[in-house]
């Protein structure tokens, strides 16, 4: 099961991941969370402190490791495009609530268009990921997905963008629908979330194929009041619980 779950900051692509990573762990399945988000925050969802998150060095700043393995020398002229990265998840990834946590970051290239060693790392890390064929892996990712390449993309499973009941949102998820076309993946399905009253719902059924939408998620206090405390949703909140375990029983019998 290889899930990517995207959509605007604050919508709750977060808490879906998250949510997803634990109830696929407490089935004793081997799930690797991967944080691909430049707003790094999925650690704080699964369960970790705000001190143990900011002691997280993403992949993305490792530069010895990048260099080491690209083989890059000192003007970073030449190196591999390829390198050997299957070992990196299990050696780097944190243990969180029985979900192997992998906080990627992003290169910034400022606006250059070169491809670093960190880059080259970063994205054969990621192609590495969707060839575990065992485990569940899911990735918190941001709303562009202009950075995953062709073939990281057909490999996946399933695309999610999480949305909310309003017409920027829809807005949204053609926008991910068509990025996710030109780079090879046809199927993009949707949880609408901060969901108040029965005319949201009517309105995402309007809007999204019904093969398309996975469930809805609430609006929640409960969810809202664990972001500011910096609280796994999992721990605190049964019903949006209830509502993302309905939404990964219709992914699971897809």
């Amino acid at each position: 099961m290889k899930i990517a779950v995207t959509g605007k900051g604050g919508v709750g692509k977060t808490t879906l991941a998250s949510t997803l990573a634990r109830l696929y762990a407490d089935e004793g399945r081997t799930v690797l969370a991967a944080d691909v988000d430049p707003d790094a925050n999925l650690g704080l969802a699964l369960g970790l402190s705000e001190e143990e998150v900011n002691a997280i060095v993403p992949v993305s700043k490792m530069k010895e490791l990048a260099k080491e393995r690209t083989g890059a020398n000192f003007s970073n002229t030449f190196y591999k495009l390829n390198p050997e990265v299957s070992d990196l998840p299990d050696k780097l990834a944190r243990d969180v609530n029985g979900v192997k946590l992998l906080v990627m970051g992003t290169v910034d290239t400022g606006g250059t268009g070169c491809v670093c060693p960190e880059h080259v790392m970063l994205k054969a890390l990621l192609s590495s990921l969707v060839l575990r064929k065992d485990d569940v892996v899911i990735m918190d990712m941001e709303a562009g997905l202009e950075h995953l390449g062709r073939g990281t993309a057909s490999m996946m499973d399933r695309f999610i963008a999480v949305i909310e009941p309003g017409a920027r949102s829809i807005q949204t998820y053609e926008r991910i629908r068509q990025l996710a076309a030109d780079i090879g993946v046809t199927t993009v399905q949707v949880v609408g979330n901060k969901i108040r009253s029965e005319d949201d719902k009517d309105f995402l059924r309007s809007r999204i194929p019904e093969e398309a939408l996975l469930g809805f998620i609430s609006y929640n206090e409960e969810v809202i009041d664990a972001d500011r405390r910096g609280l796994s949703p999992y721990d605190v909140s049964p019903k949006a619980l209830e509502e993302i375990r309905a939404i990964k029983a219709k992914i699971d019998n897809a």
